[in-house]
């Protein structure tokens, strides 16, 4: 039984969401073994033939519309496949960057012309895709971005750099933040869609070498005068961009937190099978008071996290979710996950210093969810205007 047992929501008591969840965890046991998925850290990236295999296993656009190729679901959909994803510790593969806060952009701002242009071939993992916001020396501020894409004939020229780009290394699908007018701060974004392969001055960079998500790829993106036809703007105006960005951030932010409330609840659960079995003086570490209250607290809290987590979805799913509260889901799960993580690290003692430990890997990985999608530090600031 896991540590944290809180009832399955009545919005995914469904049959189906139940089959599809079961189909998803075979095809990742049998297609990501432990020791693929140790080659993905060593190589520093997935495989790119991984994709491929995911998008014929129907794992890819879950919540796109059929008529785009997709497979009509919705986010509960995304949900299962985050989830799957998670339980087998299938690392690297950015699933919920592509199906829960990429291809929304194109489903829900895309041109009709964009979408059955794209849609089909990023479902079936033709196209893996990325997004590129964060420049060096910009960070969050993205109104302040330097890229420019500066009308040229019938098209427009790329020019500018983006760092800290997750998939940057295989993607062949990039959305890029990009100032149509450099006059304007927020009114002058506009997102561009660039197909990588053939795109002349488009360059990939240093991998980059991080402290933890060693199976997942992030990297510099260079464009030097990247020429993209003039229907390569999302939505087809310009100027739309920093408005269709905050849009989608909500979700991205609960993404982030339905991920950390993953991830504690696998720490809890490893953290348990760990101390039950491991002998110290005589006996189980399970059965010193210390375990047992740490573990204790640590379940109380998650599981708290969990309802929240639980009632945001439900407010997402019902069109409900705002701002306030995603950023709430944010910066609070993330936090306690970065606290779980650290106390169960703890209790392996020397253990959960070794990489070959599970621990090891969560707690160097659940890093870096205080600083994406938004630092917690701005996830403060939007809070408190809602106060």
């Amino acid at each position: 039984m896991p540590v944290i047992d809180v009832p399955k929501p009545e919005f995914m008591e469904d049959e189906e969401i139940a089959i599809f969840s079961d189909a998803v965890g075979k095809f990742l046991e049998r297609a990501a073994p432990e020791k693929r998925v140790a080659g993905w850290r060593e190589a520093g990236q997935v495989e790119r033939a991984f994709w491929g295999e995911a998008g014929e296993a129907g794992l890819l656009g879950v919540s796109v519309p059929e008529e785009y190729g997709g497979h009509g679901g919705d986010f509960r959909h995304d949900l299962v496949v985050v989830d799957q994803v998670s339980k087998h510790g299938v690392e690297g593969f950015a699933a919920s960057l592509h199906n829960v806060i990429i291809l929304p952009y194109l489903v829900r701002h895309g041109t009709e012309e964009q979408k059955r242009k794209y849609l089909p071939r990023l479902v079936s993992g033709e196209l893996v895709s990325a997004i590129a916001m964060t420049e060096p020396g910009v960070g969050s501020d993205l109104q302040s971005i330097t890229t420019t894409a500066t009308k040229d004939g019938n098209g427009y020229r790329l020019n500018g750099s983006k760092t800290y780009i997750s998939n940057g290394q295989i993607a062949d699908f990039v959305i890029v933040v990009a100032k149509t007018d450099p006059n304007e701060r927020a009114k002058g974004i506009s997102l561009v869609l660039l197909e990588t392969e053939g795109a002349e001055g488009f360059q990939r960079g240093r991998k980059l070498d991080k402290i933890g998500l060693d199976a997942q790829d992030t990297s510099e993106l260079f464009f030097d005068d990247v020429f993209v036809p003039g229907d390569a703007i999302l939505g087809g105006v310009e100027g739309k961009g920093f408005y269709q960005l905050m849009g989608e951030l909500p979700q991205e932010r609960l993404i982030i937190a339905v991920q950390a409330m993953d991830g504690i609840e696998r720490a809890l659960d490893v953290t348990v099978d760990f101390v039950k079995s491991r002998k110290a003086f005589g006996q189980t570490v399970w059965d010193f008071q210390n375990t047992q209250f740490v573990l204790a607290d640590l379940k109380a809290k998650g599981t708290a996290a969990r309802v929240f987590v639980n009632d945001c979805i439900g407010r997402l799913l019902k069109g409900e979710l705002d701002v306030a509260t995603a950023s709430m889901a944010k910066y609070w799960v993330t936090e306690l996950q970065s606290e779980v993580v650290d106390k169960c690290l703890q209790l392996h003692g020397g253990s959960g210093y070794i990489n070959d430990y599970p621990i090891a890997r969560m707690y160097r990985d659940s890093r870096i969810a205080r600083i994406f999608g938004g630092s917690n530090e701005i996830m403060r600031m939007l809070i408190a205007r809602s106060i």
